[in-house]
């Protein structure tokens, strides 16, 4: 393949250079701009990283949550991740599965993939991320089987019905024996744009070629996976770079394709066994950084999901709910099996696990203080399953279409939680939200819909969707 020319470092750092962050009328004019939510411009995106003033923060981020949910309303996706191996061909070093590291590893068999999946609909989830590492013994047709066997699994009233995957690149023809399994949201991230830094920090295996990886999403769009996932690992190199190496992939898929990212993660590095690159990288983003960030990516990509995982500790997971995060991982466990071993509701550190988890609280947890902190928890698939992908979704989250079907669902699928898995407390508390939210709704034929639906969710009935 041949040199990619998606990032331009000479640009980004020249617009970094450029844009102080100190105008004062500038900064309000990009704020305004922001909340017409058609996005901002990579000038303004430069701007607003080189912004130092706490209050200018401030304002940044009430504009983040202004257009998170005139978006997408106060709904709150949640997911599990799912590791079926922790092999790897990879030399990566601040990976907990980089291939010479003497860990304990396992490549789970159906059958075990069917236990964790059960462990998985047990505590209520509906939609998870099916994560491989880059495992070289896991082929496009097995990781196939893997995604099958998960959606078979039917326990009690409960099933997965969305199957993300998180997988090494593939080739177009890979990619087409995915699309034919169910794969929800294909996902990938650059880890860093920087070549030099990705050249240092990928030493061994396919994932060392950066060209491969920068352009995986051209091919998995040519196979007809039109909802795709991104991302870098923040504190690898500068993050001024990076985020602005992002759009610079964000607007070329957007060219050529005429769609841009489904979701967008934003994973800080953590502490890996093997590996102290957590601790030595110059690079390290702080708490005031990492919530700034979070909110200029909202204003700049105004259609995508912001996805977050339990690397972050509880405090911080709930101040980036109030910046823009529109999806939390809840209850992770990180090595394969992990799930079906646990023993307790809480989640352990256990052996062979990618990185550390720092939130720990249950899935049940997580709906409770959801819902205490007036969001409505989600697992609504419904999009995915009625066509509602790719540019159709993105052209309807621009327009402040989808968000009449993400609160509805919402309340749907949160119900069904309610009925099935909550603990007393969260059912109290999940209750309650959902009577708020139809207080609220406008009196018409989608209301009374919404409420014959949930007669029918607590007479027995499962998956009602818009």
């Amino acid at each position: 393949m041949k040199t990619s020319n998606i990032v331009n470092e000479t640009v980004i750092n020249d617009t970094i250079k450029r844009n102080s962050g100190n105008d004062l009328r500038k900064f309000d004019e990009i704020i305004q701009k922001s909340l017409k939510m058609s996005g901002i411009s990579f000038e303004e995106v430069a701007f607003l990283l080189n912004v130092t003033d706490e209050n200018l923060i401030n304002k940044l981020t009430a504009a983040a949550v202004k257009v998170k949910e005139a978006i997408y309303g106060k709904r709150i996706v949640l997911f599990a991740p799912l590791y079926t191996s922790s092999y790897c061909s990879n030399e990566c070093k601040y990976c907990g599965f980089k291939t010479t590291l003497g860990i304990s590893r396992k490549r789970l068999t159906n059958d075990e993939i069917k236990r964790d999946t059960e462990a998985l609909i047990n505590m209520g989830h509906k939609r998870i991320l099916m994560v491989a590492a880059e495992d070289p013994l896991l082929s496009a047709s097995t990781l196939a089987g893997q995604i099958e066997t998960i959606y078979s699994i039917k326990h009690l009233n409960g099933q997965i019905r969305r199957v993300n995957v998180n997988v090494a690149p593939m080739s177009v023809e890979d990619f087409r024996i995915l699309k034919r399994a169910g794969i929800g949201t294909y996902q990938c991230f650059q880890e860093t744009y920087h070549r030099d830094t990705y050249s240092e920090m990928h030493l061994r295996g396919s994932k060392s070629d950066y060209d491969n990886r920068i352009h995986v999403f051209d091919r998995c769009i040519e196979a007809g996976i039109d909802d795709f996932g991104m991302g870098f690992l923040f504190g690898l190199y500068d993050v001024k770079f990076e985020v602005l190496a992002l759009l610079q992939h964000v607007k070329f898929l957007e060219d050529r394709f005429g769609i841009g990212p489904h979701t967008i993660s934003i994973p800080r590095l953590e502490s890996a066994e093997g590996s102290d690159i957590s601790k030595v990288s110059p690079f390290l983003v702080n708490d005031t950084d990492f919530i700034k960030i979070t909110a200029i990516l909202r204003l700049a990509v105004p259609y995508t999901g912001i996805i977050l995982s339990t690397r972050e500790n509880q405090v911080m997971r709930n101040r980036l709910l109030d910046v823009g995060v529109s999806q939390l991982s809840a209850g992770s466990i990180t090595n394969p099996g992990g799930y079906s071993e646990e023993k307790s509701s809480k989640v352990k550190e256990l052996d062979g696990a990618q990185f550390e988890v720092h939130d720990q609280r249950s899935l049940d947890e997580m709906i409770y203080h959801a819902c205490l902190s007036g969001f409505i928890p989600s697992f609504c698939t419904g999009c995915y399953r009625k066509g509602r992908t790719g540019e159709v979704f993105q052209d309807m989250a621009k327009e402040k279409h989808i968000g009449s079907y993400c609160s509805m669902n919402a309340i749907l699928t949160l119900q069904e939680y309610v009925e099935d898995y909550a603990s007393p407390q969260t059912r109290k508390a999940a209750e309650k939200t959902i009577s708020e939210q139809l207080s609220v709704l406008e009196e018409n034929e989608n209301k009374k819909s919404l409420i014959e639906k949930l007669s029918r969710i607590k007479s027995g009935q499962r998956d009602l969707m818009y």
